[in-house]
């Protein structure tokens, strides 16, 4: 499934960081960043999360969520998350449902051996559930700038 800008973003129910639980349709109503990213305290996925970080004031003053998602474990999220002093909630998807709807789930390659990963990759969804923005393949650096641009220009 690949989706589009204009689509409905698929509705999910994931475990968050903290014990928590985080539900798209819960968060109708304002602007949502989802970013899919491989996995917790590697080098591009903390570098990536510390954008986030740096810029989330600047985030919360347009009224946007920020929700990162890999399919590491509630536990590492946790750890990733006091490690790094992330203020934005971090959710497991161990099961693949939702990395699997969004169409993050991909085949990669590396040094010539294939396998199954997460493609970096961002959603801005708007009050209504629909999506605004869609980033493939993201590469990191600029990254969280230029979401936020994003979102103030709509």
């Amino acid at each position: 499934m690949t989706l589009e800008i204009g689509d409905k973003a698929p509705d999910f129910t994931l475990p968050a960081d903290g014990g928590g639980k985080v539900k798209l349709s819960d968060l109708r109503g304002g602007t949502v960043v989802l970013y899919f990213y491989p996995k917790d305290d590697t080098s591009g996925c903390a570098a990536e999360a510390c954008q986030f970080r740096d810029l989330f004031p600047k985030f919360q003053h347009t009224d946007a969520a920020v929700i990162g998602i890999s399919r590491d474990s509630v536990a590492s999220h946790d750890k990733f998350k006091n490690k790094y002093k992330l203020p934005f909630t971090l959710a497991s998807d161990e099961g693949g449902k939702v990395t699997e709807r969004y169409g993050v789930w991909v085949q990669k390659s590396m040094y010539g051996r294939k396998y199954m990963g997460i493609e970096r990759t961002t959603f801005l969804v708007d009050e209504k559930g629909v999506i605004r923005g869609i980033w493939r393949k993201v590469k990191v650096p600029g990254h969280a700038e230029e979401v936020l641009g994003a979102i103030k220009a709509t």
